[in-house]
């Protein structure tokens, strides 16, 4: 139990696939503005990581046994485009609302590299099926946890009064600088926390 919890919490803080690994930037910086599409690309960049793990692990063991490992990457991005095709679907089905707010970032869930990362990552660091379901568990619940975190900072700072040369952009990717810095803290934390 306590290595899961390890990954676990080890995808969402060590790991941040955004704000340590600087995955998935686009619709961090694209979608966090407002604090219920950053919630709700969270959520749903979350259900595409974990849905994505659990088709493409077992995938990836088929290309193994027929020795066509080297169509990974292509599978793999063929898997996530389903699924976020779905999703879209889904969402414009029951939740119009916010599949209106994340408007041309939930088909871009497609091409982030993010998805693609933590599918690929699983495989490379050995884990099982079970251990690659909760890392990219975790893995998800840290890009929610960047994009609410920077959702407050970028509010924060729209207050603010920074001088012109800063205005827009610029302060953007300053802001998102300080709070990837602020995720250093947490080296060494989970493996002293769980013994792992």
């Amino acid at each position: 139990m306590a290595q899961y919890a390890s990954i676990l919490f080890g995808m969402i803080l060590v790991n941040n696939f955004v704000l340590v690994q600087f995955l998935g930037i686009c619709p961090f910086l694209g979608v966090s503005k407002k604090f219920d599409s950053a919630v709700g690309m969270g959520l749903a960049v979350t259900v595409v990581m974990v849905l994505a793990v659990a088709v493409t692990w077992p995938l990836q063991q088929l290309l193994v046994l027929w020795q066509l490992e080297y169509l990974q990457t292509i599978a793999f991005i063929l898997v996530i485009a389903t699924l976020v095709q779905l999703l879209e679907m889904t969402l414009k089905r029951f939740v119009p609302s916010l599949h209106a707010s994340l408007g041309v970032y939930l088909p871009l869930i497609t091409t982030n590299c993010a998805v693609l990362g933590v599918a690929i990552l699983t495989i490379e660091n050995g884990y099982d099926y079970p251990q690659s379901l909760v890392a990219a568990l975790g893995a998800g619940l840290g890009f929610l946890l960047a994009m609410v975190i920077f959702n407050g900072v970028r509010q924060r700072v729209e207050e603010a009064n920074p001088p012109a040369a800063f205005r827009g952009m610029p302060i953007t990717l300053l802001s998102a600088a300080i709070t990837a810095m602020s995720f250093m803290g947490f080296s060494g934390v989970v493996e002293h926390l769980f013994g792992v």
